[in-house]
């Protein structure tokens, strides 16, 4: 028999879900990293060589989830949330990795601004994390000075939003698109086509309209106008595209389905696309604000598709929480954005529950791609040689609704609070530390930088 060994722990009788499969079979961590990846029964004696025995009973073990599109306010709006509030509510839902948008007080638009964040996350993250560096009209010199190994990408802003670092020179797009040799991550909305529709929009109603015209002002155009714009660009000058938060149908004639693996422009969406419509306004109000605006019932059903088959690549967040006083008011007066990240695991593992998507699929855009995507080192994926970045999950629970007594964002609300969940996290592991077990947080600091070792695209 082996001798025991404290710094391992073993995950048994688990239905692994990874690489497109679901396997019975066990995962061994060993320090940081997963040692061992076997199919069937686990010999009993691995199990008793192993110092930490846990017995999955057949529920659900996949990779840590990674966020590729948040927003933790830290440093300067930690008044909605901050690093350490936002990676704990992160881990509670199974993300154990997450990267962070640009749009704080100060803007993230230098490599010294980057620095600073990641020293920040550093002292209180519960995830893994990294950062993107933020497009201006007037710092592609910072853009190209980058670390591309440390820094995600460039956040590139076609219309306005949290932060107000809006890219309106088009001799600029082009210079970025030509001459940063790494990811650019885009959000996709005109300018031009909203400020005219917001015009029109106060001037026949005033600016107490309801919610409801927020995706009239934010418009289905200016999604499309924004995307085909940014897809042409990326073609002209070679340059490797992200597109964030597609909300409408209409995006999707401008990407290709299949594998990330050679494509140079890809696609993401959000939970809350793929649950809300605008029929829900009346219901949800400003809770379901967001940019892009939420759209039709009929968006949602092609959003859904274009997960399953390929299209769209990636789920992600765009985890934006603000205080409820924030939130009040209407289409122009209720700030945009939503806290996702506790519960979009849980969200989509429940979807797919219910047979809309499939538990590889999600997977897949929540964990793999996103380490693909990114070129993130050995994580996403349950390997041997990988970072023991490890999730069990709970299908069988008996359904429950999210409660704000469980919200661990600092806003303390989310628009999921009353939604019927059927699928539960019960344990996270980041780097091998089990740091959330059963609805505890273990404040353990185990966090690492992610290191984007594929991310130069020129």
């Amino acid at each position: 028999m082996e001798a025991k060994a404290s710094n391992r722990t073993i995950i048994h009788s688990a239905r692994i879900v990874n690489e497109g499969e679901i396997t019975p079979g066990y995962v061994v961590i060993e320090g940081e990293f997963i040692s061992e990846v076997g199919s069937g029964e686990a010999p009993a004696g691995l199990i008793a060589g192993c110092g930490s025995v846990i017995d999955a009973d057949g529920r659900l073990l996949i990779p840590g989830g990674i966020d590729e599109h948040v927003h933790f306010r830290d440093p300067g709006l930690t008044h909605k949330a901050d690093m350490a509030t936002e990676s704990r509510a992160a881990v509670a839902g199974g993300i154990t990795s997450f990267i962070d948008m640009p749009n704080t007080v100060p803007a993230t638009v230098t490599c010294k601004a980057v620095e600073d964040k990641m020293a920040r996350a550093a002292q209180v993250s519960c995830a893994n994390y990294g950062f993107f560096i933020g497009a201006t009209n007037s710092n592609l010199d910072e853009l190209l000075a980058a670390d591309y190994t440390k820094v995600a990408g460039v956040k590139l802003f076609l219309g306005s939003s949290t932060g107000n670092m809006l890219v309106d020179s088009e001799s600029t797009i082009s210079r970025i698109m030509a001459e940063v040799p790494a990811l650019i991550a885009v959000h996709a909305e005109d300018e031009a086509i909203i400020s005219a529709n917001r015009k029109a929009m106060v001037e026949k109603n005033g600016e107490d309209m309801p919610v409801s015209c927020h995706p009239v002002i934010r418009s289905r155009e200016a999604c499309v106008e924004a995307t085909r714009k940014a897809v042409e660009g990326a073609h002209r000058y070679g340059a490797r595209l992200h597109v964030l938060h597609i909300s409408t149908a209409d995006e999707l004639q401008f990407f290709t389905a299949g594998p990330v693996e050679g494509k140079r422009i890809t696609a993401e969406t959000c939970p809350q696309y793929l649950l809300f419509s605008d029929e829900q306004y009346a219901a949800y109000g400003s809770g379901i604000k967001c940019n892009p605006a939420i759209k039709s019932a009929a968006d949602r059903a092609a959003l859904r598709k274009a997960v399953a088959d390929g299209v769209i690549d990636v789920v992600a967040t765009d985890h934006a929480p603000h205080l409820p006083q924030e939130k009040a008011g209407g289409a122009i007066k209720a700030v945009s954005g939503m806290p996702m990240i506790q519960f979009s695991l849980p969200v989509m593992m429940s979807l797919a529950a219910e047979g809309l998507l499939t538990y590889e699929q999600v997977v897949d855009k929540m964990c793999h791609n996103p380490a693909r995507i990114f070129g993130i080192d050995r994580r996403g994926f349950i390997r041997k040689g990988y970072y023991a970045d490890l999730v069990l999950l709970d299908d069988g629970c008996e359904p429950y609704t999210v409660t704000d007594d469980i919200i661990l964002s600092r806003c303390g609300w989310s628009p999921l609070e009353g939604a019927p969940l059927s699928v539960r996290v019960d344990m996270t592991w980041v780097n091998g530390c089990n740091i959330w077990r059963h609805g505890i947080l273990f404040s353990k600091r185990c966090a690492m930088p992610l290191n984007f070792l594929n991310n130069i695209h020129k």
